[in-house]
């Protein structure tokens, strides 16, 4: 008989296992998104909400779960909620989407290495909580990073930042969420669906529109927006029941790691020594977040 504390190892191990899996997966999506580049960066997002969302309801019938879908579109407050959180992500998934497919593979990794410092940001600013001084010295760091990127640039890397708000700002949103993850996501996309689904209808009828007019293997693609979309997500859901929020946050830097090596070396995107030293400031903003969250977990009483 298998004991408890080895069932809780071998729960762990699986959680580890598929929160990197689901971290690379996210990581390896640009190579997914570079293949459909002929098509606009709008249409690929409306294609990304309708086939989720068909993926997205099967899911949510199979664990009997549309009661809550249900409730969560009755109250006036939960609808504008959900509305407002599906709102960033639209505008996440497009700014990314127009990003890797206009060539800034890296600025995008950037967005998504900023992410956890605009959550620890939106958390003194937004909900006023307290910030213990690493916390402070890791978004000092951080914004000098940005500052030194816009030196080189000449301009704010406005798609990092983009990403990074956007992203922050929908996680801040699902907080006010009492939905999972499964059930949270659907309710977004089936808010903007019939957008989505408008969209697409007047692509076709405008003769713009990708289906019924590109190749089978770009068609078998694009069906497959809500497969790449859904996968990932399950995956994360699945690892976030089994293995501490420290491993999880340690190991979600492997998204956007993998993100900077493809734009390095698979699409040779310009990695100058400036904006080498620009992420230089904020890997170590993200080591001490990192180190003062370890520190912090094992300070906290057990339960």
């Amino acid at each position: 008989m298998t004991s408890p504390s080895a069932s809780h190892a071998a729960q762990a191990r699986s959680g580890a296992l598929a929160a990197a899996l689901c971290y690379l997966l996210w990581g390896l999506v640009p190579l997914y998104w570079k293949q459909l580049a002929a098509i606009n960066s709008l249409e690929l997002i409306a294609h990304r909400h309708v086939w989720s969302l068909v993926l997205l309801a099967g899911l949510v019938a199979a664990q009997g779960g549309f009661a809550a879908v249900v409730a969560a579109l009755q109250t006036p407050r939960s609808l504008g909620t959900h509305l407002l959180s599906a709102t960033l992500l639209t505008a996440n998934w497009l700014v990314y989407v127009w990003g890797v497919n206009s060539g800034h593979v890296i600025e995008t990794s950037l967005g998504y290495f900023l992410v956890p410092l605009v959550n620890v940001a939106a958390g003194r600013f937004v909900l006023h909580e307290h910030l213990r001084r690493i916390q402070w010295l890791a978004i000092a760091l951080a914004a000098t990073g940005v500052a030194v990127m816009i030196l080189q640039l000449g301009r704010p890397p406005w798609i990092a930042l983009v990403l990074a708000a956007t992203w922050g700002g929908y996680s801040l949103m699902r907080k006010q969420s009492p939905l999972g993850a499964l059930s949270g996501l659907t309710v977004e996309t089936l808010l903007l669906a019939p957008v989505a689904l408008g969209f697409l209808a007047w692509q076709y009828h405008t003769g713009n529109g990708a289906l019924g007019r590109v190749d089978l293997p770009t068609h078998v693609l694009v069906l497959s927006a809500g497969v790449i979309t859904a996968i990932p997500l399950l995956l994360f859901g699945y690892a976030a029941r089994r293995i501490r929020l420290s491993t999880l946050g340690l190991l979600q830097y492997l998204a956007p790691s993998v993100q900077l090596g493809l734009g390095i070396w698979v699409y040779h995107e310009p990695f100058s020594r400036a904006r080498a030293l620009s992420f230089s400031f904020i890997w170590a903003a993200l080591a001490l977040y990192t180190l003062d969250n370890i520190l912090a977990q094992r300070r906290a009483p057990a339960p």
